[in-house]
């Protein structure tokens, strides 16, 4: 698509993927992101891709983990609460080195909550949900534009780093229509010699994955490796955008749809300033 369209978030989100080479999908329905296992079913097929409904997101998190590491590039999607049971999947995929795409398009909670847009995964998105020391980078778009730009995006961070990238939605992106340009972007190689994709050459050791370390010393050096990592990822891949900051008294940091909330409001509190 080279042209402006109009889409929903979630059908948007899921057609970014499929052009950035997403060839695997496995996920399971809740809402509010059910159109994007709705669109991959049918639209993912006709790209070479498989898309497969998976019985629990605790089986899809597991599947994405196997097909990761054959360095395919492979995408999930939930809602909170689904998300919160693929944790200890994604620790696993952070542990051994693996990338994979997971969409977070947040409901309510605690618990089950509500269907209605929310914030509330903040905690765990950026500060690693599961057991371990470990990190996911994470994308938050304030429009359907960003999340598409923003989900491609994470594809290609996901092989740099080779590490699970969230890309963490309110249900508001997803359910809201907006125009797009979805574009195709140019492929990048990545070296992906680590994947398992059989030993044909055997001039290179085996590729073996691995999230259990039982020798502590072994276990450590794998931590030491893993913060090297995360504390590159924070010096080269925050992303912000600065808003009407020039004299600025004040400095309101949000997120997501939040974010265009509050710059109204700061076209309120400017204007309502001028006037006193």
């Amino acid at each position: 698509m080279t042209k402006q369209v109009l889409m929903k978030g979630n059908e948007a989100i899921a057609e970014a993927a499929i052009r950035a080479g997403c060839l695997l999908f496995f996920g399971y329905p809740i809402t509010p992101q059910n159109e994007i296992p709705e669109y991959m079913s049918v639209n993912l097929p006709k790209h070479g891709g498989t898309f497969l409904q998976s019985e629990s997101e605790l089986a899809s998190i597991s599947m994405v983990y196997g097909a990761a590491g054959t360095g395919t590039r492979v995408m999930t999607s939930s809602s909170s609460i689904g998300i919160a049971l693929m944790q200890e999947g994604i620790s696993y995929l952070a542990a051994a080195e693996m990338p994979a795409v997971i969409v977070n398009m947040m409901r309510g909670g605690p618990g089950l909550g509500g269907i209605l847009a929310s914030q509330g995964d903040y905690f765990q998105a950026t500060r690693g949900g599961g057991n371990g020391d470990y990190y996911t980078l994470t994308l938050a778009p304030a429009s359907v534009q960003e999340a598409c730009d923003l989900i491609q995006l994470a594809f290609d961070l996901a092989d740099k780093y080779r590490n699970p990238v969230i890309l963490l939605c309110d249900g508001m992106i997803g359910q809201m229509m907006e125009p797009v340009i979805i574009k195709t972007p140019e492929p990048k190689v990545y070296d992906k010699s680590w994947a398992t994709r059989g030993w044909d050459d055997k001039s290179r050791p085996r590729a073996i994955l691995n999230s259990l370390y039982t020798d502590c010393d072994e276990l450590e050096e794998k931590n030491k490796l893993l913060q090297s990592k995360y504390q590159q990822m924070a010096k080269e891949e925050v992303r912000w955008e600065e808003y009407n900051l020039e004299g600025a008294e004040y400095v309101f940091v949000s997120f997501g749809t939040v974010a265009r909330i509050v710059k109204s409001a700061i076209g309120v509190l400017d204007i309502a300033k001028i006037k006193n």
